[in-house]
């Protein structure tokens, strides 16, 4: 997925995002953010769209939200200014794959739903890893494809119009887990189908 297809895609998913894909990974986030609540200090959440947990997450944490599309994070803002939501220190638009923050600099990384619709995957992770303090936590929920059944038929169906839909339907979780600084600590199935998987990779402290 090129990043025109991104810009495009969720300029015209944007007016409707919080009631169609926004509902169907619902549970991803409510996982997602109740694992950070459970954390402290600061977190960096990827693809936070327009918002739609930010409300949810715990007022001493300090939340910061980047989003490649303006539309979504207008969005995001308004939430912002009309819950008066003071644990949202910033919301920046940002490309992924080259976050304007320094080393080191969050306690938590969020990638809720994003990482199917970012061009190059592999540079986000790897980016992700950089900007998490040593130590941190990567949490991620995601859509990953099948390998047997209806549905694994439908997701090779529908991967060739990746551009126009908005997301991979054939994203596998290889692209994910190929971070060498990166391990998993935390993976399970989420509702609806277990379409949705619940992961937490740490990054090690220096030796």
């Amino acid at each position: 997925m090129d990043i025109d297809a991104v810009q495009s895609s969720y300029a015209r998913w944007a007016p409707i995002y919080d009631k169609t894909f926004g509902a169907v990974t619902h549970q991803g986030r409510r996982a997602a953010v109740e694992y950070i609540n459970a954390r402290a200090g600061s977190v960096l959440e990827v693809g936070v769209g327009t918002g739609l947990s930010l409300s949810h997450y715990n007022p001493d944490l300090k939340v910061t939200g980047i989003d490649f599309s303006d539309q979504m994070l207008a969005k995001a803002m308004a939430k912002v200014r009309e819950q008066d939501l003071k644990h949202v220190v910033a919301l920046k638009q940002m490309d992924a794959r080259a976050l304007d923050f320094p080393d080191h600099s969050f306690d938590t990384v969020a990638a809720m739903h994003v990482l199917s619709v970012v061009p190059e995957p592999e540079k986000v992770m790897s980016e992700i890893a950089r900007v998490l303090k040593p130590g941190g936590k990567v949490v991620i929920t995601n859509h990953f494809v099948r390998t047997e059944g209806v549905l694994a038929v439908l997701e090779r169906l529908s991967a060739p119009f990746a551009n126009t839909i908005g997301w991979h339907s054939d994203f596998h979780i290889e692209t994910v887990l190929q971070e060498p600084n990166l391990s998993v600590e935390q993976r399970k199935s989420l509702p609806p189908l277990g379409m949705m998987t619940f992961l937490v990779l740490s990054k090690a402290n220096p030796v």
